[in-house]
């Protein structure tokens, strides 16, 4: 497995590529991941971590396209080389950008390549703001369509994504495994967790409205920002944590924080282990999803559902392909619109309770992980086969 990021870190793509490899090591694969040299160790059962060199000149890579890219990824593709070079390996799966090069191995050592496709690599340029660079938008448009057109198989996490594909290649072999709550593979959140967090926040008699995920511009600070200002001259109680985003990040919208004078009303607290993560959502009243581009699906959303919490999202692609008015308030990607959300809530506690009710029943419902372990296991049964391998032990689900 190729995944060309700091891994482990608790954001996006690294949450789902720990995801996925949780449904493979319970399926009873062995797996090999090759990443950067950045990111917390795992473990799980049947599965590897290996790097590559430390470079001390790049103590850091943050979410999405960036300069220092190139040169982990043609690290990580002389990874790849050796390790298919000395071990027989049945499978090359890959997430983000390593797909590109996932194609060329596949060919070179005669390996099936199943693409693990969580965005569109022509979009998210776009997302980050590269999206004026149109050769290079262009580029990574005949990349994509290379790979969808030569992989073995195509997973994807939701059904924008599986239009892209089907555009491509009608006949691919396809598989749709949304991303599922953290919760689903049993991580769990202590009351000595929730207690710590509740012990050190000013919570007393607080309306709490939180955000999780990371602080990339996509994700609709700025609105929520100007939002938690009308609202607090509104609602005095209104308090808004914000968890995730890099040091760098944090200090900036600290520092917008108070040139908003509203450092009685939002909290920063910057990024926290996934578990921790889970606690902060158990103390709130509301839980927020500002996203203004894009049209994955946010990880976040998933989790905000199985918290059991009415949920404010904008009007998007990216929210309205899971959300719906019957799980969460959805509004238009404007301050106003956002803070009407919110104070809607805030002055219906009996529309919070139903909605987050109806968000977890969804949750409950629809997120499945056997269901998700069937499917992945049908996907690599007839690899299995034409190894030699025993399928996978129906147990292990």
């Amino acid at each position: 497995m190729l995944a060309p990021e700091p891994f482990f870190e608790p954001r996006g793509t690294p949450i789902s590529v720990y995801l996925r490899l949780q449904q493979l090591s319970r399926l009873g694969h062995e797996v090999a991941v090759l990443t950067y040299h950045l990111g917390q160790g795992i473990e799980l059962p049947g599965v590897r971590l290996y790097r590559i060199p430390n470079i001390r000149l790049i103590p850091e890579v943050k979410a999405g396209p960036s300069w220092a890219k190139p040169l982990l990824d043609a690290m990580l593709f002389a990874l790849a080389v050796k390790h298919l070079l000395t071990a027989k390996y049945q499978v090359i799966h890959t997430h983000e950008e390593a797909a590109m090069f996932g194609m060329l191995l596949a060919a070179l050592f005669r390996k099936p390549h199943i693409y693990d496709m969580h965005s569109s690599l022509p979009r998210q340029l776009e997302n980050f703001r590269f999206g004026n660079w149109w050769p290079l938008v262009k580029a990574f448009e005949l990349l994509e369509r290379w790979v969808l057109r030569t992989c073995y198989a195509v997973i994807t996490v939701g059904a924008d994504l599986e239009q892209i594909v089907r555009r491509v290649k009608p006949e691919a072999r396809l598989v749709r495994l949304e991303n599922l709550p953290v919760q689903a593979y049993g991580i769990r959140l202590s009351p000595e967790a929730v207690a710590a967090v509740r012990s050190r926040l000013p919570l007393a008699e607080r309306l709490c409205i939180v955000y999780t995920g990371t602080f990339e511009h996509y994700q609709g600070l700025d609105l929520l920002l100007d939002s938690a200002k009308i609202v607090a001259s509104h609602e005095p109680a209104a308090l808004f944590i914000w968890v995730g985003g890099r040091p760098d990040q944090v200090r900036y919208w600290r520092d917008q924080v108070e040139a908003n004078d509203l450092q009685n009303h939002v909290l920063l607290v910057g990024a926290v282990p996934l578990t921790e993560s889970l606690a902060y959502l158990e103390t709130a009243d509301i839980l927020v999803s500002p996203r203004r581009d894009g049209t994955s699906i946010p990880l976040k959303i998933y989790t905000y559902l199985q918290a059991g919490k009415p949920i404010v999202a904008t009007r998007s692609c990216a929210h309205t392909q899971v959300l719906s008015a019957a799980t969460a308030v959805l509004v238009e990607p404007t301050p106003e619109a956002l803070a009407a959300g919110i104070l809607r809530l805030a002055g219906d506690p009996a529309l919070r309770q139903a909605l987050g009710a109806q968000a977890r029943a969804l949750a409950l419902e629809k997120f499945r992980l056997g269901e998700q372990l069937d499917r992945l296991a049908d996907l690599y049964r007839p690899l299995e086969v034409a190894a030699g391998r025993a399928p996978a032990n129906p147990s292990a689900r």
